[in-house]
Parts: structure tokens; C-alpha cells; sequence
């Protein structure tokens, strides 16, 4: 079980996910040991089962990150009236998605670089879960009446050129800098919801 929170627990909780991304991300998930990510922090490995019983629950902790992201924006769209309001709140939350994508490209990276990995975590009870219900939500928001059809595509499609540059395709642009790419990014979205950029 993990440590009870505390400030110390879970600062050191945070080290483990910090080291652990980054040599999931450099050195690949498989390539990586328990044994590695304690001796990078100077700790024991035992030490490191007081907070993660497996590395694969560190990992799942990390995809988790995408998640909680993805439900906070949400939140907020689900807060707005459907309809109008909602679609006029579209590209300020999809601009928060980019800004949130690239200050964790090397958590994207991890994604990218360790899919066979990933797709290990799809029998965790806990990632099904937040899957069936984000994409639930999506698909009320982009399903709703309220919202004209040809938004409600534009929207979907927003959402895709996000995640295929970002994130599927999100090791073909690692070398170009964050500002750059979220520009790229933001022209683009904003010319598919037929609306001027936000920034």
C-alpha cells in the first residue's frame, strides 16, 4: 500500500514519479528496473516498495496524469450551458489542453516510446475506469442537440489534431520548441472551429 500522505511521503512520492518518467522516457519502460529508479534517488529498493509495489503501478501513475487533466478540463466545460456558451468556451479550454500537453511533452514521450508498455495497463481496473468515463463525457458534449452538427464536428476534430500532434505523432516534432509547436497547433484548431486564435 502507498505511504499515507504526509508533506515528506509525498515529496519523495513525487521524486520516484520525476526519476521514474525520466528514464521510462530516455531509457525505455523495459529497459528500466526498480532497482534503477531507487539507486538514481539514493534510496533502497525497499525503501521504494513503501511507496510502489510494482513498477507497473508507477507507471500507471503517470499515464494517470492524462486522465486528471482531461477530467479538470471537463469540469469546467461541463460547468458552462450547453449550446452556445459551450461551444464559446471551446477554445480557451482547448488552448489549456495544449499549454498542459507541452509543459508534459516528457510525459507524452513516455507514451510515445512505450506503447507496448501502456497497452499492458489496459486490464488495470483503475485506467478502464477513467477511460469508459472520459470518453463518455466526450461523446455527451460532442453528441449534444444543443450544439449545431458542424460545431460538434469541427470540435471532434479539434481534439484529434491536438492529440495526433501532441501526442501520437508527438516524436516527429520532439526537436521543435514548445511556443513553435502550440502556435502550429493553435493556427491549426482554430481554423478547423472557424475561429480566430485565442493568443
Amino acid at each position: 500500500m502507498p505511504r499515507p500522505p504526509s508533506s515528506q511521503g509525498a515529496e519523495t512520492r513525487e521524486k520516484i514519479l520525476e526519476v521514474a518518467l525520466e528514464l521510462f522516457t530516455h531509457q525505455g519502460y523495459d529497459a528500466t528496473s526498480l532497482r534503477d529508479i531507487a539507486e538514481r534517488l539514493g534510496i533502497t529498493k525497499a525503501a521504494l516498495y513503501y511507496y510502489f509495489e510494482r513498477k507497473e503501478d508507477i507507471l500507471l501513475e503517470l499515464h494517470m496524469r492524462l486522465h486528471d487533466a482531461g477530467s479538470a478540463l471537463l469540469d469546467e466545460l461541463e460547468a458552462t450551458e450547453d449550446g452556445p456558451a459551450r461551444v464559446a468556451a471551446w477554445p480557451a479550454l482547448q488552448d489549456q489542453l495544449v499549454d498542459f500537453m507541452l509543459e508534459q511533452r516528457d510525459l507524452l514521450l513516455l507514451h510515445s516510446r512505450n506503447q507496448s508498455a501502456l497497452a499492458a495497463l489496459v486490464g488495470s481496473e483503475r485506467n478502464q475506469h477513467a477511460n469508459e468515463e472520459l470518453e463518455a463525457r466526450i461523446v455527451r458534449i460532442l453528441g449534444s442537440p444543443a450544439i449545431p452538427l458542424r460545431q460538434r464536428v469541427r470540435m471532434a476534430a479539434s481534439i484529434g489534431v491536438i492529440t495526433e500532434v501532441l501526442v501520437e505523432s508527438g516524436e516527429a516534432f520532439q526537436d521543435v520548441p514548445s511556443e513553435e509547436l502550440a502556435a502550429l497547433v493553435r493556427e491549426t484548431t482554430a481554423d478547423l472551429l472557424g475561429v480566430g486564435t485565442a493568443r
